[in-house]
């Protein structure tokens, strides 16, 4: 486990808890402008995290870095992916991903075509959809 101290001077920051259940951090590592219409960041979430339900207009690339992703679309099951993992979350597939209860989770996010929006928030994951 890493110290608020460690991974702010890493570059995370704490992220909104407005869209998550448990403690996430960001580390944003490309930004869109106007030449760059991708957004990549690392996050890092404490055990049992998670992100609330969301879509993406575009692809979401999920690379595993740290950990367990716990990772569901909708109508499907919890898939459990292990460091060095890789998912492409296609546009408006509504999904949640975040770590196991036991251990932090890291994770590259890379958003593509960000002109097509980056993410919409949606409703909280229940503890019954986290751990069926």
């Amino acid at each position: 486990m890493y110290t608020e101290q460690e991974l702010t001077a890493q570059g995370y920051k704490a992220a909104s808890a407005e869209y998550f259940t448990g403690k996430a951090w960001l580390k944003p590592l490309v930004t869109p402008d106007n030449d760059t219409n991708c957004i990549i960041s690392d996050v890092l979430f404490e055990p049992g995290t998670r992100n609330n339900w969301h879509t993406h207009g575009s692809n979401q690339i999920l690379i595993i870095k740290t950990g367990t992703c716990y990772y569901q679309e909708e109508g499907q099951a919890v898939q459990k992916v292990e460091a060095g993992g890789v998912i492409n979350v296609l546009p408006g597939v509504k999904h949640w991903h975040g770590a196991s209860p036991d251990n932090i989770m890291i994770h590259t996010a890379i958003g593509i075509n960000t002109e097509k929006g980056i993410v919409n928030w949606l409703e909280p994951v229940t503890d019954k959809q986290y751990l069926p």
